[in-house]
C-alpha cells in the first residue's frame, strides 16, 4: 500500500476494477501490472498501451521573468522554443547535480512543465526558492495525465481526438477527446510513438474508458513502463539520475543547448564546462549481459582484483531482445561500446559488454518536429 493515504489517483478504482495489482509509488497506490509485465510490454511494442501517469507533477510557470528565471536553473535555450514545442531538460543544482529531469513546453504566455511524481514537491519548493519573485508557479493538482504509447497510438487516438495525427514528435496542442478538453503532446517515455494527454481529473475515467475501449488498446502498468524505458535507453530519476550525477556523466549532454554551452549562466555551469572540455570521470552506459540471468540495480562493476569501480543503476530482462540488459556508471575508460566489464551480484560474477543505447530503436514520429 502507499505511504500517504491522502494521495489517490483519479483512476484508482478504475485500475482495481480491471484487476490491477497495486503497489505504493510516489505516495500513491499505482498499478504495476494487469495481466503480466512481459505481455503488457510486448503489447505496447506491437499495438497501443494506455498508462496512467497522473502521479507526475504538472506545473504552469508564468510572468515576464519566467523565461530568464528558468534559464538560470535549466540548461535549455528557451528563447528559441516555439509555441507548442516541448523540450527535455534538467533541473540543476549549484554543483551541476540533477534535481530532476522534466519536459518543458511553451504554451501561449506561460511554460508548462511535467516533472517526476516522486520529486514534484521538492521540485516545486526548489523552483519557488530560486526563481524571481515575479514568476508565478501553479501546481495543477486537479489535472490527470495519461500516456498512450505504441505503433497504433496515432491511429487509435485520432478517432477520438481528430487532428492529433498531425502533431510531430515533441509538439503539442489543445484538442478534445470525446468532447473533453485536453492538452495533448506527441511524446512519451517508452521509445515508441505516442501521446501524453492532460485532462481534468474529474474527466479521467471518461477519457480512459473511451481510449481503452478501442480494440488496439490495453491498460499497461508501471512494470512494463520500466522495462520499455530501459530498452529505450531512457534514464529513470532516483535510479540512473540523482543530485550527485551531472548531465555529462549521465550522457545527457544533448540537453545542454548550443547557446548555453557557449554562454553558460545556469546552475552548475563551472563543473559542466570542465566536463565538456575534459570529459567526466565516469559515464552512464548500456550493458548487454552474458547469459540469461538479469543483473539488478545495485550490482557492482568490478576490476580484475574485485574492487568496485562502478555500479548498475537499472537492470532487467529485455522482453524484446530476450536477453538481460542494464545501465551502469563505469569509469570513462570503459565507456566505449564493445568494452568488456565484470559485474558482481550476490557473490556471482557476470560478464557484460558496453552497448550503444537505445537497445531497441526509437520509433518516434519526427515529421514536422522542428525545435
Amino acid at each position: 500500500m502507499s505511504d500517504a493515504t491522502d494521495l489517490i489517483l483519479p483512476l484508482d478504482a478504475w485500475h482495481r476494477a480491471r484487476g490491477a495489482r497495486m503497489v505504493g509509488f510516489a505516495g500513491y497506490d499505482m498499478p504495476i501490472q494487469y495481466e503480466g509485465i512481459i505481455a503488457e510490454h510486448l503489447w505496447t511494442r506491437q499495438s497501443a498501451g494506455l498508462f496512467d501517469v497522473s502521479h507526475m507533477g504538472q506545473l504552469i510557470l508564468s510572468g515576464d521573468e519566467a523565461e530568464a528565471g528558468l534559464e538560470t536553473l535549466l540548461p535549455a535555450d528557451l528563447s528559441i522554443l516555439k509555441e507548442g514545442r516541448l523540450r527535455y531538460s534538467l533541473l540543476l543544482n549549484g554543483e551541476a547535480g540533477i534535481v530532476d529531469d522534466l519536459m518543458v513546453t511553451r504554451r501561449t504566455d506561460h511554460f508548462y512543465m511535467v516533472v517526476n511524481g516522486a520529486t514534484k514537491q521538492g521540485d516545486i519548493a526548489y523552483l519557488r526558492e530560486n526563481l524571481p519573485s515575479g514568476v508565478a508557479l501553479d501546481h495543477m493538482a486537479d489535472q490527470a495525465l495519461l500516456a498512450l504509447q505504441g505503433p497504433q497510438a496515432a491511429e487509435t487516438l485520432s478517432r477520438l481526438a481528430p487532428g492529433v495525427e498531425g502533431l510531430g514528435f515533441m509538439t503539442g496542442g489543445s484538442f478534445e477527446v470525446g468532447g473533453v478538453p485536453a492538452w495533448i503532446s506527441r511524446s512519451g517515455y517508452t521509445g515508441e510513438d505516442g501521446f501524453e494527454i492532460s485532462i481534468a481529473a474529474g474527466a479521467a475515467v471518461q477519457v480512459a474508458e473511451l481510449i481503452a475501449s478501442q480494440e488496439e488498446v490495453k491498460p499497461i502498468g508501471l512494470g512494463a513502463r520500466d522495462s520499455l524505458r530501459l530498452e529505450a535507453g531512457l534514464p529513470l530519476y532516483g535510479h540512473d539520475l540523482d543530485e550527485h550525477v551531472t548531465p555529462i556523466e549521465a550522457d545527457l549532454g544533448f540537453a545542454i543547448s548550443k547557446r548555453r554551452r557557449s554562454e553558460g549562466g545556469f546552475a552548475g555551469w563551472p563543473r559542466i564546462e570542465r566536463e565538456l572540455a575534459n570529459g567526466p570521470i565516469r559515464r552512464r552506459v548500456g550493458l548487454l549481459v552474458d547469459g540469461r540471468q538479469p543483473v539488478r540495480e545495485g550490482a557492482m562493476v568490478v576490476d580484475g582484483e574485485g574492487n568496485e569501480v562502478g555500479k548498475v543503476t537499472s537492470g532487467g530482462f529485455s522482453p524484446s531482445l530476450q536477453a538481460p540488459i542494464a545501465m551502469a556508471f563505469v569509469p570513462a575508460a570503459l565507456a566505449e561500446p564493445g568494452a568488456t566489464v565484470t559485474l558482481a551480484q550476490r557473490g556471482k560474477l557476470f560478464e557484460a559488454k558496453v552497448a550503444a543505447m537505445p537497445f531497441v530503436p526509437h520509433r518516434y514520429h519526427r515529421k514536422g518536429a522542428g525545435q
